[in-house]
């Protein structure tokens, strides 16, 4: 693990948030407002920037990073005489990251600015004590020495909401995102911060999914945040979500161990371009509307650590035979995941249930095959 004093130590709890429509300028003004530059210090450090392209989805859908912001973050960068710079990202187990690449305007930023992209799901990892917790990340970390962490803020359907903290997953194989799951997901996502240290935070609040992690109903905000707390930023993204650090177990873990804070009595947001200037802890009334899609039918689902791509699409299809009321007639819970195992039972989703009566396959399966093969199941056997 890396450990570097941060001169900047006065900017602990501050947050600093601009919106508008032209992102790739804004991030500009935020990375200039929070002297990014002085802040690296050495030209020649290697610099990485870790997006999230969870999925294959462009940045509208509100799941993935938008490139004008890492662009923004290039540009910014360049300028100032960084050239050792590196775009290193994994997607989440099931999808690719090449095909994230190409499909999110990566590919072609990566050429236009000469900045290489690391695909963390083709690299070898190592092992690295994490507050007394093993866990296994990916060799790109140890090239980096200066890491900038652009998560979307956005909703999740296990953990309620991703940000900062739980971003870093793209940095780790995908057999250890498995294994997370299998870990309860929160633990190690804490002790996860103490292995690989992200020296700066920029947050894409544009248009973040307050539901699903890969995105498709996307809230507009059109704001982007900086920050140099991950545990400050989630605590804070937790209020914006109507949640409280309590409710998601990770950012407290994470405060205990050190990490940062989720006081945001100390926090002190300042607004860059709507003329309210600094403005300490809350006051601000800016929280998104919430509809938790995830609760509304979770009741048909029997869920043991499951990975987030199986469950997420579980959750896509079951709201949709929901909608079409469907999913009222269902006599019978789904099984999902890693816990699943060797077991049996009537209905399960995903290769882990290889064993139940009907057995949906795909590791994970795509959410329209789970939403094919569910209402032709409700239909034969439950009507």
């Amino acid at each position: 693990m890396r450990k570097r004093e941060n001169k900047y130590d006065r900017d602990a709890c501050r947050i600093w948030k601009i919106y508008g429509t032209e992102y790739k300028e804004m991030t500009r003004t935020l990375l200039a407002a929070a002297d990014l530059a002085g802040r690296i210090g050495d030209r020649k450090l290697r610099v990485g920037i870790k997006p999230n392209l969870v999925v294959a989805s462009p940045a509208e859908f509100g799941g993935t990073t938008h490139p004008e912001v890492v662009a923004g973050i290039v540009e910014y960068l360049q300028e100032h005489g960084f050239e050792n710079l590196v775009i290193a990202e994994g997607s989440w187990v099931g999808d690719r990251t090449e095909q994230a690449f190409a499909y999110c305007g990566y590919n072609r930023l990566s050429k236009e600015y000469g900045v290489p992209l690391v695909d963390t799901q083709k690299e070898k990892w190592h092992e690295v004590d994490c507050a007394g917790m093993k866990l296994q990340v990916t060799d790109v970390v140890d090239r980096i020495d200066f890491l900038i962490n652009v998560p979307v803020m956005k909703g999740h359907c296990q953990t309620k909401m991703t940000c900062a903290l739980k971003n870093l997953k793209g940095l780790l194989p995908n057999r250890e995102k498995s294994r997370f799951h299998r870990m309860g997901l929160h633990k190690p996502i804490a002790h996860l911060q103490a292995g690989i240290r992200q020296d700066f935070i920029v947050v894409d609040h544009i248009c973040g999914d307050l539901d699903f992690e890969e995105g498709g109903n996307p809230v507009v905000r059109n704001c982007v945040m900086a920050a140099v707390d991950p545990v400050l930023v989630d605590s804070y993204a937790c209020h914006l979500l109507q949640y409280t650090p309590d409710d998601v177990p990770y950012v407290r873990m994470a405060e205990r161990l050190g990490i940062g804070t989720a006081d945001l009595s100390r926090m002190e947001i300042i607004r860059l371009n709507d003329g309210s200037g600094r403005i300490r802890g809350i006051e601000e009334e800016e929280e998104l509307p919430r509809r938790d899609r995830v609760l509304e039918v979770s009741y048909a689902v029997e869920e043991v650590d499951s990975c987030s791509a199986c469950y997420g699409n579980l959750v896509h299809a079951l709201t949709q035979l929901r909608e079409e009321g469907l999913l009222e007639k269902l006599d019978t819970r789904i099984g999902i995941g890693q816990g699943m195992q060797g077991k049996s039972g009537r209905l399960g989703v995903g290769r882990c249930t290889k064993d139940f009566d009907t057995c949906i396959m795909g590791c994970p399966p795509e959410a329209e095959q789970m939403y094919e093969e569910l209402r032709n199941y409700i239909l034969s056997h439950c009507v």
